[in-house]
């Protein structure tokens, strides 16, 4: 089996998934291994709840995944995303002496504060630089300007600490080592809209089943970031309260609704079978189904920020599988009237496979292929044999330090959508309490330095000092003369 693979793993609502896929010289992907479990039961919102039986779910997909690449795997690509996921604006300021040039130094210090600020149980996950103010004007790249005031304009995005930890938690005791945490929904804007679209301004929408995301890009930059706590399966739950349950219920959401119905189109006469004595009028039915999509597009539209309302020149890009819902555009366009809206079925690279869930492109697999596109490291480990004797000689999977020999710093990884690991976050608290401790250090000793400087000045400009020194010139004088 091939040596070289990169191994994704996406911990939705509904299920969890591992990808296993070759990148091949020509750009494309070929998809080696597909592996799934439900988890319904202990993700919810995107969100790890049960640790246990998460640890469970992630040990049976790497376990499939091996056994399809008769390989083991060594470290594998892991995407953050779900529920409280959210963006923030912050501005951080800098007065600098008259015609001061800036250097790349200040920007890395501005870049620093803004790390460094603090949320009530919140984690900053990436720090997305906007725009720099370099006194009364806006660059991007303010480096060798001269300038007075310097201002950084920064989107934060935060994370719930609890709902890190105990993805962290799953992850180390899975004995998963990771190659990279990636924000996915950065990953999935990166996978299915264009630099056109990017540029112009768009608003990407990912219809997941118990969250819809919402992304708003102008000139190239991510400009908003939040997740919504609805999805599809909130329209099969109102299908259900028609007393049907919920596998039945799905089951009539994928055949029979529908995001909006023309009132001319709808058959008051037809009725949808529930169950072998029981129908619901298509009205009724109907009814339903648009209530909800209401809902969640008039919350998709509530995100967009006022001062990027009238600058989605891409348009609306609509991706997961409550894209699938029928007339699901037409339900966007008669709410925010753009006319320019689509349906990324599917990634925009190239991808080979035979898999069913990969071929179908129904936009459900666009996140986790997102993922695998981003990874650049090999994560194949030793082969796996049927030696009994060398069974048990197998390496097993690489340490997370032994991946980064050298943890990346967050300046490095800012705005690029990765999440720094655990043990680099601990490295760089390191580094900065070394760093503090060495500022502090500096400090004391010039405020030492300068005190003993002033109590010299004092003794120097006293009159008994003065006296003293007069008279020893004029025993040296006496002396000089006999």
């Amino acid at each position: 089996m091939a040596k070289e693979f990169i191994v994704a793993i996406e911990l939705g609502s509904s299920k969890i998934t591992g990808v296993a896929g070759k990148k091949n010289l020509d750009g494309s992907i070929t998809i080696l291994a597909v592996a799934k479990e439900d988890s319904t039961q202990y993700i919810r919102k995107g969100v790890v709840y049960n640790i246990d039986k998460t640890v469970v779910s992630l040990t049976s997909i790497v376990k499939k995944l091996e056994t399809a690449l008769k390989t083991k795997i060594a470290h594998v690509y892991v995407g953050v995303g779900g529920q409280s996921i959210r963006s923030v604006k912050n501005v951080i300021v800098k007065d600098l002496p008259a015609d001061t040039i800036v250097t790349q130094t200040m920007i890395n210090e501005l870049m620093d504060a803004n790390r460094n600020m603090t949320y009530p149980e919140q984690e900053i996950l990436d720090a997305t630089i906007q725009e720099y103010k370099v006194d009364n004007q806006y660059q991007l790249d303010p480096v060798g300007i001269q300038c007075n005031r310097l201002e950084g304009n920064f989107l934060n995005i935060l994370w719930r600490k609890a709902y890190y930890r105990n993805l962290n938690k799953c992850l180390e005791t899975a004995g998963l080592a990771i190659a990279d945490l990636y924000i996915a929904p950065l990953a999935l804007a990166d996978s299915v809209l264009t630099e056109t679209e990017k540029r112009g301004g768009c608003m990407l929408v990912d219809l997941g089943a118990d969250t819809t995301t919402v992304s708003v890009y102008f000139k190239n930059i991510l400009r908003h970031l939040s997740v919504i706590p609805l999805g599809s399966n909130n329209i099969t739950k109102d299908i259900a309260s028609l007393q049907v349950d919920e596998a039945r219920a799905e089951e009539m959401k994928l055949k029979y609704a529908s995001a909006f119905t023309p009132n001319d189109d709808i058959d008051n006469t037809l009725t949808y079978p529930i169950d072998q004595d029981r129908n619901v009028e298509s009205r009724k039915f109907i009814d339903i189904v648009e209530a909800r999509v209401e809902e969640i597009v008039e919350n998709v539209c509530a995100q967009v920020p006022n001062e990027y309302s009238d600058k989605l020149l891409g348009g609306i890009i609509l991706t997961g599988g409550g894209s699938n819902l029928k007339n699901i555009e037409r339900a966007f366009t008669n709410r925010t009237h753009i006319g320019k809206i689509r349906t990324a079925k599917f990634v925009s690279e190239p991808v080979n496979s035979n898999h069913a869930d990969i071929t179908s492109h129904d936009g459900t697999m666009n996140t986790i292929l997102g993922l695998l596109i981003k990874g650049d490291m090999n994560c194949a480990g030793s082969e796996i044999t049927n030696d009994l004797f060398e069974a048990g000689t197998q390496k097993p999977a690489a340490p997370l330090t032994d991946i980064h020999q050298k943890p990346r710093t967050i300046t490095e990884t800012a705005g690029s959508g990765v999440v720094l690991t655990e043990a680099e976050k601990q490295k760089a608290e390191e580094e900065e309490r070394r760093r503090r401790l060495e500022e502090e250090e500096a400090r004391r000793r010039a405020e030492a330095e300068e005190e003993e400087r002033i109590a010299r000045e004092k003794r120097e400009n006293s009159v008994w000092h003065k006296a003293w020194g007069v008279l020893k010139k004029f025993g040296k004088d006496v002396i000089s003369e006999e």
